[in-house]
């Protein structure tokens, strides 16, 4: 098995990070905080940006809570990070549902309150699964009864589609799994979406349409929010998930750092080079 360093990752500090860019982009959940507190430098890195100004965001691919909800979620773990500072994939909704026409639109959303509202404010109009609707919006794993709601999700959207009726997928929240506390882990929306389409491919084998559209990190939307609110490209990303953190940065032409110790260290050059990331940061302090 090869090594991190057979495929040339230099270890950097954070200290060499922050002066060798402008803006820094940090993942929350992995990076900065898990279920039950702060990780290691947490604190210390968020105190020492707001007290020296230095411009940062917080990526999330949480689309379960509002930018206000996730900075009083932060701050409960010592974190002073203003809601300014988040952006979530929740908070793209808007913008794909202007492009796409859905404004207007009625969604069947599963996720807590906090997702439901994303979607209002993006101009959806909310129905229970059994109604009639356009959009399902799959925006977290949490906030319904699983096994109930996902049955009846389900009988529905076949039988839209066997009378011929069209309906948009969305998922703003692509994660497959994230991290928890003592080294376990979680299911997250992306396999719940994996799940959907697993059985959308049984009933219609020939409608390769039927797929989620992927919202949030590694997709680029993010990423060009935060260069629209930064207004540079002189950022660097740090995040622990290979998949996402590190593939969406990259695709962006963004420089990334890889924090492996939230994660099992891969065999690198086993893995295609745009999971590679530019550097492993030693630690957040």
């Amino acid at each position: 098995m090869h090594e991190l360093s057979s495929v040339n990752i230099p270890e950097i500090s954070m200290c060499a990070l922050l002066k060798r860019y402008a803006v820094l982009l940090l993942d929350g959940y992995g990076v900065l905080v898990h279920s039950t507190g702060a990780l290691p430098g947490a604190i210390e890195l968020i105190d020492g940006l707001n007290c020296s100004g230095k411009p940062y965001y917080i990526l999330t691919n949480d689309a379960s809570r509002l930018p206000t909800t996730s900075a009083a979620w932060f701050q409960g773990f010592g974190l002073a990070i203003h809601p300014d500072r988040i952006i979530t994939s929740g908070e793209l909704l808007k913008d794909f549902f202007s492009t796409r026409g859905l404004v207007g639109s009625r969604c069947v959303v599963l996720g807590p309150e906090d997702s439901q509202r994303y979607v209002e404010e993006a101009g959806g109009q909310l129905v229970p699964p059994g109604d009639a609707f356009d959009v399902l919006v799959l925006a977290d794993e949490r906030g319904f009864p699983f096994f109930e709601t996902a049955d009846a999700v389900l009988t529905a959207l076949f039988q839209k589609l066997d009378r011929g009726e069209d309906v948009e997928f969305v998922l703003p929240n692509p994660d497959a799994i994230f991290p928890k506390a003592d080294q376990g882990f979680g299911v997250a929306s992306g396999s719940v979406a994996a799940m959907l389409e697993a059985a959308l491919r049984a009933r219609y084998p020939h409608r390769a349409d039927l797929r989620f559209t992927r919202l949030g990190k590694p997709e680029e939307g993010i990423f060009a929010e935060a260069l629209r609110r930064s207004g540079t490209r002189d950022m660097v990303m740090v995040g622990d998930q290979l998949e996402t953190d590190i593939r969406g940065a990259r695709a962006f032409g963004l420089d990334a750092a890889w924090v492996s110790d939230s994660c099992p260290l891969p065999a690198l050059a086993t893995l295609p080079a745009n999971l590679w990331p530019t550097y492993r940061l030693i630690s957040l302090t």
